[in-house]
């Protein structure tokens, strides 16, 4: 499904291998852009370009701009301040509709079903979806989460998930059943955003018109690039529609203060931020395309979306660069195997975006000042002439540690006892465009594990040892090999060459170029970005990130 809170943030739901996993997103909205001149063309030419007084002629056929009897620039009898009764609601949504047909110029074939429910029905619905699922389905997101150094074994992975879902969405588009379901505290009357449900409705119409629920969204890679045009689009079309809230539809827009979103709401940052990346990136790699092509050649992105969050990272890539395929061959012992899961894929990828997360992360989790991070956390943030943050891009997702990625796959592996003792084991391998950008990618995961508690294990090539009394105690073998690094690791040191034979060789240590070729224990650390240097300084830029997710 896809859902929407309108926060500066979205989040939205799809399944993920069995599980519904969020995507978070500081919504871009720009009231200082350009407003786009064919997008406030009347669709009638006798209509005029503000809000009408008086409810005009119906055409005497279906047109762009009109839906359900109402124009997209017309005044409806609804009374916001109490919220919204059947009949109000009906001429929001048609009117939404007109609006989204006019900014986007593409024609609904129907009109989606629009339901309101509780936040508590909402969390009823997070929980029943995530309670049907298999203990291997259940270890394979702790896996993953776990290989990236967000969520520990101990904590479930499923859980932390689900929290970011049920406490963040105002709305989704369910495209199994094709309606749009806005979740409210209060559903007798609800006090609709206006554009919280153009969001959706804009969902409803992408999928009456380019069927984007064929696309292979089956890993959390997979997920955020097709959403780079999904979302993109979408965010983009919310970026006009509030704009014309605020010049030619003024005081037209239903557009209540406040928030929805629960005050205890408190996502994991870490993977709020990887899911975020399609919502940063897609608009302006869809504006880019509109302002080159117009919308038809948005249109043709559908038939060929993007493959990466590498493509929307670096618009440039699209769509010539695509990834590679990787392979991951078992060399496990006899207690170690794949872990199986029933049809579902047995790997994850996390593309570009996901590692440039996993090493941005402490950044923001430990508070680390810039000449102590891997990745300065003012890197993630786009500014604009002004000094403020970019609203219609406001996250940066490229740095030299993750750019000259070229593909990656995590197989998790587990024992007969993993479902009771939650130890298991990865070997997550990743491919570069260069030996330089590999071995680059190596510092950065190596000064990761060192930022969690890793010490290097004397006589073992490569190895790295997080004590367990430590979150993330396990074992972790690492190993660069031209333009490909894998990662092992396993439950202790001893166990890491039975998960893959021939990791973890016994030898001294060698002393390491810059470049990260051998298995020394040098590291690059990047202290590139504006100079927060006291920690005060940074506690204001961790706070105006917070922001991000309280505002509406």
């Amino acid at each position: 499904m896809v859902a929407r809170t309108h926060l500066l943030v979205v989040i939205v739901a799809v399944a993920l291998v069995g599980l519904p996993v969020v995507a978070a997103v500081e919504s871009p909205q720009s009231a200082s852009t350009a407003l786009d001149d064919d997008a406030l063309q009347a669709t009638n030419t006798t209509q005029s370009s503000t809000v009408a007084d008086q409810h005009p002629p119906d055409p005497a056929a279906d047109v762009l701009g009109w839906e359900a009897g109402y124009w997209y620039n017309e005044s409806i009898s609804v009374t916001p301040a109490d919220g919204l009764n059947d009949s109000e609601l009906d001429a929001v949504v048609a009117r939404g509709m007109a609006r989204v047909e006019q900014i986007r110029r593409i024609e609904f074939e129907e009109q989606p079903p629009v339901e309101v429910i509780s936040r508590s029905a909402y969390e009823d619905r997070v929980s029943n979806d995530t309670s049907s699922m298999t203990d291997a389905q259940r270890l394979h997101q702790n896996v993953k989460y776990e290989a990236l150094l967000m969520v520990n074994e101990s904590t479930d992975a499923t859980a932390v998930q689900a929290d970011n879902q049920a406490g963040g969405v105002g709305g989704f588009y369910d495209p199994s059943a094709g309606e749009i379901k806005i979740v409210s505290e209060n559903t007798s009357t609800p006090k609709m955003n206006e554009i919280t449900l153009s969001q959706e409705l804009f969902h409803a119409l992408q999928d009456q018109r380019f069927n984007i629920t064929s696309y292979n969204q089956s890993t959390q890679e997979l997920h955020n690039a097709k959403d780079g045009i999904i979302e993109g689009d979408g965010n983009y079309v919310d970026h006009l529609y509030q704009q014309h809230c605020e010049n030619e539809w003024e005081g037209s827009c239903l557009m209540p203060e406040g928030s929805q979103v629960p005050s205890d709401f408190q996502p994991h940052f870490g993977l709020y931020q990887i899911r975020l990346q399609p919502y940063s990136d897609g608009p302006p790699f869809v504006k880019e395309i509109r302002e080159e092509g117009g919308w038809e050649a948005v249109n043709a992105v559908y038939e060929n979306p993007p493959a990466s969050t590498e493509q929307t990272i670096h618009p440039e890539k699209y769509p010539e660069d695509v990834p590679t395929n990787l392979s991951v061959s078992d060399r496990s012992d006899d207690r170690w195997r794949v872990l199986a899961l029933n049809g579902s894929h047995n790997y994850a990828t996390f593309g570009e975006a996901g590692l440039y997360v996993t090493l941005w992360y402490p950044t923001f989790e430990e508070r680390l000042p810039p000449d102590q991070a891997i990745i300065p956390l003012v890197n993630h943030i786009n500014y604009g002439s002004d000094g403020g943050v970019q609203e219609f891009d406001p996250h940066n997702y490229n740095h030299s540690y993750t750019a000259g990625w070229d593909g990656d796959k995590l197989v998790s592996y587990v024992t007969n006892e993993s479902s009771e003792t939650n130890e298991t084991g990865f070997v997550y391998k990743t491919v570069w465009d260069s030996t330089e950008d590999a071995a680059e990618f190596r510092a950065g995961y190596q000064r990761l594990l060192e930022i969690r508690g890793a010490e290097a294990v004397e006589g073992r090539l490569g190895t790295w040892r997080i004590p367990d009394s430590t979150e993330f105690g396990d074992a972790f073998y690492l190993n660069q090999s031209g333009k490909t690094m894998v990662i092992v690791n396993a439950p202790n040191v001893e166990e890491i060459s039975a998960v893959r034979a021939g990791a973890a060789p016994e030898g001294e240590r060698t002393a390491t170029t810059e470049s990260g070729g051998g298995d020394g224990t040098n590291v690059v650390t990047s202290t590139d970005g504006p100079g927060f240097t006291v920690l005060g300084a940074f506690a204001g830029l961790l706070a105006l990130a917070v922001t991000f997710i309280r505002r509406r």
